[in-house]
């Protein structure tokens, strides 16, 4: 057990799926998973297991920012032997042909926080998701015919972001911002394990569209799908 977990050791499966929204990670555990077993529900970050075709597989929420994710994967990593985790989140659109509901992959993430700096580099770290993932996610997407574009993704510590940094990073063909992503491969990276972000578009910041708060909890079933079938081909 740790400070932010009360699973026990081997209560989670090799891959974990993390949303940060605990109420979608019990929807993906009713919905999808095959007797899926509440392991965790710490601080409300509610984590299960079950299985999907027969393969053990895990969900547990985040919560919301890079030090939250940061914890929670650090964790998963490092006492529960966990390999794989896929953030399954929403992500605000910087393309004006991003429809809500579609999907779109992290291949890096860059990112406003200063989470890197605690290495002392005295360079500029560039956390990347792990190609395995990210190969498989592919295959999977394009087996599901599923559209999703690869490319860079923004993690932003501001929701509101006053200095509207995220449209500048939109002319640097940055696909779409969210809060988790870096924190997720930095830790992957720290760890030695693997981590993929996939996202689904939840709000247009082009275009000004957004889906409502229960949409978002239930409605990105494509995301989820991939994320399972890339969980499968890394087993």
């Amino acid at each position: 057990m740790t400070p932010h977990n009360k699973a026990n050791k081997g209560d989670f499966a090799k891959t974990v799926l993390m949303p940060g929204d605990p109420n979608r990670s019990r929807f993906v555990a009713e919905n999808f998973l095959d007797g899926a077993a509440l392991v965790n529900d710490v601080r409300g970050a509610q984590g299960y297991t079950g299985n999907y075709k027969g393969v053990p597989v895990s969900v547990m929420a985040s919560g919301m920012g890079i030090p939250s994710i940061s914890i929670y994967s650090y964790e998963l990593y490092t006492e529960y032997d966990v390999e794989n985790i896929i953030r399954i989140g929403s992500a605000g659109a910087l393309k004006k042909d991003l429809e809500l509901g579609s999907v779109v992959a992290g291949m890096g993430a860059c990112t406003d926080s200063n989470a890197a700096s605690q290495f002392e580099l005295g360079a500029s770290f560039a956390p990347i998701a792990s190609f395995d993932l990210l190969e498989a996610a592919v295959k999977s997407a394009r087996e599901l015919k599923v559209n999703m574009p690869v490319g860079n993704i923004y993690s932003s510590d501001m929701f509101y972001d006053k200095a509207e940094r995220s449209m500048r990073m939109a002319e640097l063909g940055v696909l779409a911002v969210e809060m988790e992503a870096a924190g997720l491969y930095l830790t992957a990276a720290r760890t030695g394990k693997k981590a993929l972000a996939i996202c689904s578009i939840s709000d247009n910041l082009v275009t000004g569209e957004e889906l409502s708060p229960d949409a978002r909890e239930t409605s990105f079933t494509n995301m989820i799908k991939i994320a399972l079938e890339t969980a499968l081909k890394m087993n």
